[in-house]
């Protein structure tokens, strides 16, 4: 009797140990600072570049170029947004992540070649007018301000699924992804609208 309440306690022990040990592996980082600095450095960088006049008489290559390229980048977050999408609709959490890191590398494509185009040239004026014109801006203002709310929402439902808190992931998710996508498909219309007068 006294060999199998030892051994009972020995389990127990056991029990407590590896829950302790399960504890400190699945403990959480705290992500909030550096979510709130890069979120301050990109807008900051962004607005700044933005009212810079550009570099004057630059002849080194088409800058007309790197405005297609962003498009481009757009479209392939979009694509890998909605494959991330369907991808954890059908439980698939290795495919999703796949998507979400190539949409996540699609997207600081776009913000590399966006800062140098804006660093290189300075912001087209759109030439359209009346009922366009009113689609166009629209359609930019929301563009940007959303573009602005995706990174540290980007940025937060990344880090709750680096650290396992899924239930926090999922609730944030919800609004990170449609976000993510009208601002990739957006930024694609926009190209399109002021592409004529670049």
């Amino acid at each position: 009797m006294f060999v199998s309440y030892a051994k009972v306690l020995t389990a127990g022990n056991l029990m407590k140990e590896q829950n302790a040990m399960e504890s400190k592996s699945k403990q959480t980082r705290n992500y909030k600072v550096a979510i709130i600095s890069i979120t301050i450095i990109l807008i900051s960088a962004i607005l700044i570049l933005l009212s810079l006049p550009g570099v004057e008489n630059f002849d080194a290559f088409d800058v007309t170029i790197l405005p297609m390229l962003n498009a481009i980048f757009n479209i392939f977050a979009f694509i890998f947004i909605i494959g991330a999408f369907i991808a954890i609709r059908k439980g698939n959490v290795k495919v999703h992540k796949r998507f979400i890191y190539a949409a996540l590398v699609a997207t600081s494509l776009f913000l590399i070649n966006y800062v140098i185009f804006h660093f290189i040239a300075s912001s087209t004026s759109f030439g359209g007018t009346g009922f366009i014109a009113i689609v166009y801006y629209f359609i930019l203002i929301t563009h940007i301000t959303l573009a602005m709310a995706t990174i540290p929402l980007v940025l937060t439902s990344i880090t709750r699924a680096w650290n396992q808190e899924n239930k926090l992931h999922k609730k944030i998710a919800r609004w990170t992804m449609p976000i993510w996508l009208y601002v990739s498909f957006t930024g694609v219309v926009v190209y399109l609208l002021i592409r004529p007068y670049y």
